[in-house]
Order: C-alpha cells, then sequence, then structure tokens
C-alpha cells in the first residue's frame, strides 16, 4: 500500500502507511474545464472512472502523475475522482481539520493535470480515522455535533474554493458518514457549498443502507453511492448477481424517485483469492496470494449490471498516480496494469 501524509491533532505531520479501503476511504486563474456530461439514464451505456489516490512517490503536479492520469484516460475512462483527505483523532473528536494529505495546490494541480489529460473531475474528500473509519463518526452531545459539523464544513469549505477554481466538475460534500447522514445540519453546509462551487454536488453514500436513509438528496444534484457488498463463494456467480444486482437496482429507484442521475462511487474488489468473501477487506486485514481473473470478473459483472439498471457512472475503487502502481502481482484494489483496467473502455 502506498502511504499519505496526515497532519495530527498537534500540527506535527507523520506518515500513515498500510491504509485500508474505507480510510482512504492549477492556477486560479485556469479557465473552467468543459466537456460532455456522463450519459443520462435514458442513455446506453455507463460512463467509467476511477477514485484516483496520489502516491507520495508520484505527486499531483509531477510528470509521474500526468501519466498516471494519461493511462487512465487511454484505458476509457472518462471521470476521474480525486481524493483530499481530512483528519480526526478518533470517532468522537469532534476537532476534524482540513490536514495536508492532499494540500490546496496539489489538489489545484491533479485537477488541472486530470483536466490536460481529458478527463472530467469529481472532488470527494473522505475523512482519516485511524483505526476506524468515516462511518464510525458519532457523538453523545449535540454540542459535539454541532462543533464536528462547523469544522466539517470549514474543510469542506476550503475544498470546494479550490475545486471550483480549478474547474472540477463535481463536488462531493460527504463520504460514507452513515451515522450523521441524517442530521440536520447538511442544509447548512449544503448551501454553503453551492455559495463557493457553481458545479454539480452529491453525497456517496455507504451502499444501498445509507443511500435509502440521506435525508438531502434533493438538495443535490447526482444520487451516489460506494457498495461492496459480500458476494460469497468465488464459484458463485449466480450469488454475485444477487448481491450486485440488489445494490444497483436500489441506487437506480432511488435516483428516479428523486429525478437525479445515479452514480456508483465507488466499487471494487482486491485481485486476491477469496476476495469475493468480503471485498471491503483490504490488503492490511488479511494476506493472500494474487488473483487477477476474480478482480476482473467481479468488475465486469459490476459494469454490465450498472449497464442493465442504467447506472449514469460508475468509479472504480482505486488508481494510483504512480503510473507503475498496480501489476501482475498487486493484490490490493488498483486495476491499474491489471486484466482489470481493459474493463474501463467504452461498453
Amino acid at each position: 500500500m502506498r502511504s499519505i501524509t496526515c497532519k495530527d491533532m498537534t500540527g506535527n505531520f507523520k506518515e500513515l502507511s498500510g491504509l485500508r479501503r474505507r480510510d482512504f476511504l492549477a492556477s486560479s486563474a485556469a479557465v473552467p474545464f468543459m466537456m460532455s456530461l456522463p450519459a443520462s439514464a435514458s442513455g446506453s451505456s455507463v460512463t467509467t472512472g476511477a477514485n484516483l489516490v496520489e502516491a507520495a512517490n508520484a505527486p499531483f503536479g509531477s510528470n509521474a502523475a500526468l501519466a498516471s492520469f494519461e493511462h487512465l484516460a487511454a484505458s476509457g475512462a472518462g471521470v476521474v475522482a480525486l481524493i483530499p483527505f481530512f483528519w480526526q483523532s478518533h470517532e468522537s473528536d469532534a476537532k476534524l481539520v482540513r490536514g495536508n494529505a492532499l494540500p490546496n495546490e496539489r489538489l489545484q494541480d491533479g485537477i488541472l493535470q486530470a483536466h490536460k489529460s481529458g478527463l472530467e473531475v469529481l472532488v470527494k474528500p473522505h475523512i482519516w480515522v485511524p483505526d476506524r473509519w468515516a462511518g464510525s463518526i458519532t457523538f453523545s452531545l449535540e454540542s459535539d455535533w454541532q462543533a464536528w459539523f462547523a469544522a466539517y464544513e470549514a474543510a469542506l469549505t476550503d475544498c470546494a474554493d479550490i475545486a471550483a477554481k480549478a474547474g472540477a466538475q463535481t463536488f462531493c460534500v460527504g463520504t460514507e458518514l452513515k451515522q450523521a447522514s441524517e442530521r440536520p445540519e447538511w442544509t447548512k453546509v449544503i448551501a454553503r457549498i453551492r455559495s463557493v462551487f457553481p458545479g454539480r454536488l452529491t453525497y456517496v453514500a455507504h451502499n444501498a443502507a445509507e443511500a435509502r436513509q440521506v435525508g438531502f438528496w434533493d438538495q443535490l444534484d447526482i444520487v451516489a453511492m460506494s457498495s461492496y457488498p459480500a458476494l460469497g463463494s468465488p464459484s458463485d456467480r449466480a450469488g454475485w448477481r444477487r448481491a450486485i444486482g440488489n445494490e444497483a437496482r436500489a441506487l437506480r429507484l432511488l435516483a428516479d424517485r428523486h429525478g437525479k442521475p445515479a452514480w456508483l462511487g465507488e466499487i471494487g474488489i482486491r485481485s486476491a483469492v477469496d476476495a469475493t468473501y468480503k471485498p471491503w477487506e483490504s490488503a492490511e486485514e488479511r494476506d493472500a496470494l494474487p488473483d487477477m481473473a476474480v478482480q476482473r470478473d467481479v468488475l465486469q459483472m459490476w459494469l454490465e449490471i450498472a449497464d442493465e439498471q442504467k447506472i449514469d457512472t460508475a468509479l472504480v475503487w482505486r488508481w494510483l498516480s504512480d503510473p507503475n502502481g498496480g501489476g501482475p502481482r498487486d493484490t490490493d484494489f488498483t486495476i491499474q496494469n491489471k486484466p482489470a483496467q481493459d474493463l474501463l473502455a467504452a461498453r
């Protein structure tokens, strides 16, 4: 796994390596990059793309990162999600900070390099919680909720301002915050982001269960979710289809109910033996031998079903800014330099 740098509550910097998937969970004068929108629900194909994470050895703005963006576009992707990381010390710490895992200058550079490569950009902040994940964030006191949302809104606005100046097309107001997504503060947060970001807004729910509980879809432009359902045995293709189909159908129905496009903000699976039992499981959580075929076959089914359900856009987790990332001996989620990357080509 690649490492990233996050800022701790004392202002010191530290290297964080071995992040679990859930933990990853330009110039201001630049003319905003314009391109066609993803296929609509009435279209015949799903627009593909990937969540691209900055690697320490290939920071955004470098020639190496540009090569990786160009490789992603050449593989057939139309959209890339860039991932700034916010940070808090534990799930009940209201003192969230913006951190420096992807500072503004490099976020801007990443957006411009993506545009130069012909990719539409979604800026999709994640919250890093050591040894936990964003969905674990919760508070028992109303005052802590209010303090946390104030800090979150400030960090989010900072990101949205850079995203707007660099011409990103879409901005995500939250990712997998399942214990916060029924809170009333979202109306204020969304209004604030609307005031600085002129493009489309979305939220990425943690699977269909959270997507159904979100109460602010009508304030956004896209209904989106991540999805890593248990698929069962590596040989049970019928079981895979049921699990994936249930999630994709739920997303399409919810998006139709609100009259919005439907995006799969994250789908993915490791290129590892027996990964179908727990597709969300990282390489740090379980050692396994490489299995390129299982990653390719599961993602192929995901994209086929996304087509069937007229999902507008599907973003794979993940791709790295290191153009040499992945490869045939890698057992993590990246699809780079593996058979699964060919699935991004136009369907």
